[in-house]
């Protein structure tokens, strides 16, 4: 698959989102049918909509989905994962910080990664050793700079972002939805740390990731080992994004003294 192909999935993916953009008025498409997950007619339908273009587009390569009901033994060696709305509670309770995303991955390595917010109008896309770009315009490797501006997603930090922002002496926050929205928000620029310390699924991270790859930014698991595509789908508890390496190792190494103080 050459890379003058994935021209074709940011359209797929951008024509998606705006379906996407344009349900949150539509009350069937608002149903949900999974209240435990938060799942809604629209996510299916996004979820249907991906992968009948990418079949079209990519025959025989083989699509996981959030939406999908599997138990992922063995990934295939080249495929693509998906996620049709990430930040389905944004999307229903009429907030913007939601996205429409997709990564393909061969080999265990993302390779390309696309995420549109229709209601930001921003498209952001990372194709391995080629760069990330931003509505288009190449986005500059990341910086060390005097700031330390943290992400979440309520108004005022909570929980871990909280303890974490403390321990640092951080001021800036920003508030945003969706778990690869706010990753990216790290990629270009906009803040410089996200941490979560929840279950996390690879479809969430996969297109933030190469993204991330590709300004220098930094993805890793809450425990410190490197955030890899490989094995269970199911089972990564917690990661840090971190504009750069030295704030990364901050981030972890605040995170740990906070987790050890609130289990004692």
């Amino acid at each position: 698959m050459g890379n003058n192909d994935f021209s074709r999935v940011l359209s797929l993916i951008e024509s998606v989102g705006e379906y996407v953009l344009h349900w949150r008025n539509n009350q069937e498409a608002r149903q949900v049918y999974s209240d435990a997950e938060f799942k809604t007619e629209a996510d299916q339908r996004a979820h249907d909509m991906l992968c009948q273009g990418l079949n079209d587009l990519y025959p025989g390569t083989s699509i996981i989905s959030e939406e999908d009901k599997f138990t992922c033994v063995r990934r295939p060696d080249e495929y693509w994962l998906i996620d049709p709305i990430d930040g389905t509670a944004s999307w229903y309770h009429g907030y913007d910080g939601f996205v429409t995303q997709a990564a393909y991955i061969k080999n265990e390595i993302p390779i390309f990664g696309v995420i549109y917010a229709p209601a930001l109008n921003k498209r952001w896309i990372g194709i391995k050793d080629i760069g990330a770009y931003l509505n288009g315009i190449k986005l500059p490797k990341l910086n060390s700079i005097d700031r330390m501006t943290f992400i979440d997603n309520t108004k005022e930090p909570h929980g871990i972002t909280k303890d974490v922002m403390l321990s640092l002496a951080a001021t800036e926050y920003v508030e945003c939805g969706s778990l690869g929205l706010k990753s990216v928000m790290v990629a270009d620029g906009t803040v410089d740390m996200f941490i979560k310390d929840v279950f996390v699924r690879d479809w969430d991270l996969a297109p933030a990731s190469v993204i991330l790859n590709e300004v220098g930014g930094c993805l890793v698991q809450a425990n410190g080992e490197a955030y890899i595509f490989s094995g269970d789908i199911l089972k990564k508890n917690g990661f840090i994004v971190a504009r750069d390496a030295d704030l990364s190792m901050m981030g972890l190494n605040a995170y740990k003294k906070c987790k050890t103080r609130s289990m004692a």
